[in-house]
């Protein structure tokens, strides 16, 4: 018989920021739990407080958010149901938002049941000057920059087997109020029509047509990806939505079909 063993233990929690009044030119915000996942009934409520006569703009750098089920609520000025702005939620970083006055301000909140990874923003003052950072859209290249000020101009292209859907040139103005504005909205990038081919190389994308819009009715589509003699081909999605149930996608290779 032998004498055994003795010990002490502990469980220690993650401890999680939630919220909090902000001030500064800059700064960042990330979801409790950032990137690992966000609490089930989170209720977390982040007051932007800037200079007076200032703008506070948003630029997310990552987003995940429980479609339809968790949200960010975004308002502009302190959290008041009058100030509602907007309410996001899904798997796709939003572009970026400009409030009007010197106050933002942003709520999350989760149910109990299934949460994601997350969001992160960088946020800044911006002065009636400045139109801010206008976003790259998925797929799309922006050239010009700087300080972002009334008169400056930005350009945007798209990466090939993209198409660009807007203006392919913003100017940022002054408006009716005196505030510095960009004339046109960031341009989108959409994939080329094209519906099924042969795609060789040691990597490549490929995306439904029409992509990030939607595909069309009875679309059948096939695309052949071929690899050297002895290689394997590994597919990773980053994005994906088809019709339940009633529109598939269909992968096959050595093994037997996978139907999503």
């Amino acid at each position: 018989m032998r004498p055994g063993m003795w010990c002490l233990f502990s469980f220690t929690g993650f401890i999680y920021t939630c919220g909090g009044t902000l001030k500064g030119r800059n700064g960042s915000i990330e979801s409790p739990g950032f990137p690992y996942g966000y609490p089930n009934g989170a209720n977390c409520t982040w007051v932007i407080v800037g200079e007076e006569g200032s703008r506070i703009q948003l630029i997310f750098l990552s987003f995940a958010i429980e479609e339809e089920y968790d949200f960010l609520s975004l308002y502009d000025g302190h959290p008041h149901p009058a100030n509602f702005r907007t309410r996001l939620t899904g798997f796709q970083a939003p572009p970026p938002v400009t409030s009007t006055g010197n106050v933002f301000s942003l709520r999350l909140t989760s149910d109990f049941a299934v949460s994601a990874h997350g969001f992160k923003l960088n946020y800044e003052e911006l002065h009636s000057t400045s139109c801010g950072n206008p976003g790259v859209p998925p797929k799309a290249v922006l050239n010009g920059g700087g300080r972002f000020a009334v008169g400056d101009r930005v350009h945007y292209s798209c990466v090939p087997g993209y198409v660009l859907d807007g203006h392919a040139t913003l100017t940022c103005i002054t408006n009716a109020a005196n505030t510095a504005v960009w004339d046109f909205p960031a341009p989108l990038c959409r994939a080329e029509d094209t519906c099924g081919g042969t795609v060789r190389g040691g990597s490549g994308v490929v995306t439904s047509p029409g992509y990030p819009g939607n595909y069309g009715n009875q679309a059948d589509c096939t695309w052949i990806l071929l690899a050297e003699p002895g290689d394997t081909i590994s597919v990773i999605f980053t994005d994906f939505q088809t019709e339940e149930k009633y529109d598939y996608l269909e992968v096959e290779g050595s093994e037997p079909p996978t139907i999503w």
